[in-house]
């Protein structure tokens, strides 16, 4: 074969190839080999993020809702659980729970999704948070005809969706009730603490005492958790003999002690005016290694100041700083109005400000306590900043505003 005839087949053959390649995008679009002449090709849809943020700024929540069921469609939406709790939360608050229905029974059309139990679990989970204790529980009687597993999982889900809820005598009745009657479910020791902690917040103590020979009697052997919530809820009623023989009860079953535990026995203390025997408590967690944190801060913070001890509730309020700790609400709760009684006006002014930026504030009442004392001792500038700074953080101009004495000034 001559060069010319060679370049002209080789001319030939990039044509060809380029013919094909253009063939494959035209098809790439329209797979239909007869396609309709009014077909449009599909907009691209918008980036995620962009729906995400659409519906989080979104203030009219029926517009909310009808977005969130349509952004739902997606798989990689129904993926992102932050939007969900999100929006359940918001429209919880706002006593739409119609709402929530509406956006959560919507979920329960994606079949593939349901296959796994993770998914039903959210959605009890979410019924949960917003207080929907009946609707949890139909959820989870529903699993098998949605074609979901249903397992210790989705139980321990259903429990602690009821006491998200406040429900906790529904936590006892379905502990009882569930695996006596489907023998897939059996209690697990989670499960377990789940129960013990509806019954301290129920108040039932003896019953959650009762339950650590009940999983005795079962074989699962109780843990730091179980311990830390009866711990809690003894201290909270004042039972401190019932405290002591779970701390003796820990040392026999060579269970470490963690923070919580002594937090639980200091904030005991201090409820009934023991305040120099919580601090002795300092020792004690220096010894087990342990970190103090902003719990136990707050418990001598608070401790100091039903004492009257105010040098004391300042110091301990500095070392907390010092030590890398945050202060949250309860900290500003306590020391505030202490400072403010006690005309530390620069100070209270202070930790007003500090709790406003952290996003903790001890709320209105605490604060226009700050501003009238402020107004009261001449400071009619500094209670006017307050007020401002408070309105710009979102409080009202009828829940935080300057004494009707200073409107004139």
């Amino acid at each position: 074969m001559s060069y010319a005839a060679g370049r002209g087949m080789m001319s030939q053959l990039f044509q060809v190839r380029r013919i094909l390649r253009l063939s494959g995008r035209k098809f790439s679009i329209c797979s239909n080999p007869n396609p309709d002449h009014n077909f449009q090709p599909r907009a691209y849809p918008k980036p995620l993020s962009a729906t995400i943020n659409k519906l989080f700024k979104e203030r009219d929540l029926d517009k909310l809702v009808v977005g969130f069921k349509l952004a739902s469609e997606s798989y990689r939406f129904r993926c992102r659980h932050n939007i969900y709790e999100f929006t359940v939360r918001r429209l919880a608050a706002a006593g739409r729970f119609d709402a929530v229905e509406s956006i959560l029974e919507h979920q329960k059309r994606f079949a593939a999704d349901l296959t796994r139990e993770g998914f039903g679990v959210r959605l009890i989970s979410l019924y949960g948070k917003a207080g929907m204790a009946t609707n949890a529980a139909d959820t989870f009687d529903q699993l098998p005809s949605l074609g979901s597993p249903r397992s210790v999982l989705s139980f321990n889900a259903v429990l602690t969706a009821f006491v998200d809820a406040g429900d906790y005598s529904r936590v006892v009745t379905t502990f009882r009730d569930v695996p006596a009657g489907d023998a897939s479910i059996t209690p697990n020791l989670i499960s377990y603490n789940i129960l013990i902690k509806a019954l301290c917040e129920k108040g039932d103590l003896d019953a959650a005492l009762d339950s650590l020979v009940l999983m005795e009697k079962n074989g699962i052997s109780s843990d730091l958790i179980s311990f830390n919530i009866l711990l809690k809820g003894l201290y909270e009623s004042k039972r401190f003999s019932d405290a002591e023989n779970i701390w003796n009860r820990m040392a026999r079953e060579n269970i470490q002690p963690d923070i919580k535990c002594f937090n639980a026995k200091m904030r005991g203390l201090v409820s009934v005016g023991k305040t120099l025997e919580a601090v002795a408590i300092l020792d004690k967690i220096n010894q087990s290694g342990l970190k103090t944190d902003i719990f136990t801060f707050n418990a001598l913070i608070k401790g100091y100041c039903q004492d009257g001890n105010l040098e004391q509730a300042k110091l301990v309020y500095m070392n907390l700083i010092k030590n890398g700790c945050a202060p949250n609400k309860e900290t500003f709760l306590v020391l505030i109005p202490s400072l403010s009684e006690a005309g530390e006006l620069d100070l209270a002014l202070k930790l007003s400000k500090e709790s406003l930026s952290r996003r903790c504030s001890p709320g209105s009442e605490i604060l226009q306590g700050v501003v009238d004392g402020l107004a009261k001792n001449f400071k009619v500038e500094e209670a006017r900043k307050l007020v401002e700074i408070s309105q710009a953080n979102g409080y009202s101009r009828k829940s935080i505003r300057m004494p009707l004495s200073c409107l004139a000034v």
